[in-house]
């Protein structure tokens, strides 16, 4: 932290002289200025230990959360993550992702780093309560093997 502050102007130093409001300060991408401090090797390798998106079996890319390092949180919508087995895992599969599901509303229904777990044990139970709720949407009885989807079922006609 001593070391990051006293080099504050060589890695923040555009961005505190565009600032011209507290709300510019709040606006201010650090993780961008702090990449300044690293050499492209670097970079790429931090890209590779720390992604700053995933890609989920529905072929969505999804932002990461990393404002606990120790618990990076994927929050994705549950029938986009159908098709996987585990969780995914960053910093060469040191560090499980810690998976926000989410109904097809975008709102809380599981919270899993173990998927496998939560597929056999918890899945039933939610597939049973948001099969009534959202019925457009597929809620297979395998979602291990269930054809990942961004989008609700089409019409029957």
């Amino acid at each position: 932290d001593a070391a990051l502050l006293a080099g504050a102007p060589r890695w923040l130093g555009p961005e505190l002289a565009r600032a011209r409001r507290r709300a510019n300060l709040a606006r201010i991408d650090v993780a961008a200025a702090l990449r300044r401090l690293l050499d492209w090797s670097q970079a790429a390798r931090l890209d590779e230990l720390a992604p700053e998106r995933l890609t989920v079996p529905s072929g969505s890319r999804i932002r990461v959360d990393y404002a606990d390092p120790a618990a990076p949180v994927l929050a994705v919508k549950l029938q986009e993550t159908f098709g996987w087995q585990d969780a995914p895992r960053v910093a060469d599969g040191r560090v499980p992702v810690l998976l926000h599901l989410l109904s097809p509303a975008g709102r809380p229904v599981a919270v899993t780093a173990d998927l496998a777990s939560f597929w056999r044990t918890g899945y039933p139970q939610v597939r049973g309560e948001l099969r009534g709720r959202y019925p457009r949407h597929p809620w297979p009885e395998d979602p291990t093997t269930a054809v990942p989807t961004r989008h609700a079922s089409p019409r029957r006609r």
